[in-house]
């Protein structure tokens, strides 16, 4: 009987669980303060000379690190890998999405391939967006399909007044 009992329970917490990571799954969820997003980062309010752009906060991603340049208002990194089922059209969208608005630009990741990257961000499951800000910094992140209404809404926090998606 005991053990009918803890069974029930088991199952009880199990999906109460699935049920709170569906719902959270292709939801996007801000990461605090874009300037401390990752571990250690502190901004500096510094403008670099070469770009005209804000400095990079301390542990922001960088060009270098993610393999392509940043946008210049907003970036879509995607964290793909090649058994993923959503990872198509999550890309397309995010393509589409970066495609019509200016400054803003799209780059994929392979999981696989960027281990460093993907222990670094925690990324547990494929697809997984981060919207970076101008200097790199996490804005907000999603695992899963993402709609693109929010998408939209959080580039468009992001965007300055008048630059949104056309």
């Amino acid at each position: 009987m005991v053990g009918l009992i803890a069974l029930a329970v088991v199952l009880a917490v199990a999906s109460a669980a699935g049920t709170v990571l569906r719902r959270r799954q292709g939801r996007f969820h801000g990461t605090g303060s874009p300037a401390t997003a990752l571990p250690g980062a502190v901004p500096d309010g510094t403008v670099s000379a070469s770009t005209g752009r804000p400095a990079p906060a301390t542990g922001a991603l960088t060009a270098a690190e993610l393999g392509a340049p940043l946008g210049l208002q907003a970036t879509l990194v995607q964290f793909s890998t090649q058994v993923c089922a959503y990872c198509g059209p999550t890309r397309e969208l995010l393509t589409e999405v970066a495609g019509e608005c200016d400054g803003v630009a799209f780059i994929e990741v392979d999981a696989a391939d960027r281990m460093d990257l993907t222990r670094r961000l925690h990324v547990l499951s494929t697809p997984t967006v981060l919207v970076l800000d101008a200097v790199g910094g996490i804005a907000s992140r999603a695992s899963g399909p993402v709609r693109r209404a929010d998408l939209e809404a959080v580039i468009g926090q992001l965007l300055p007044a008048g630059g949104g998606i056309s």
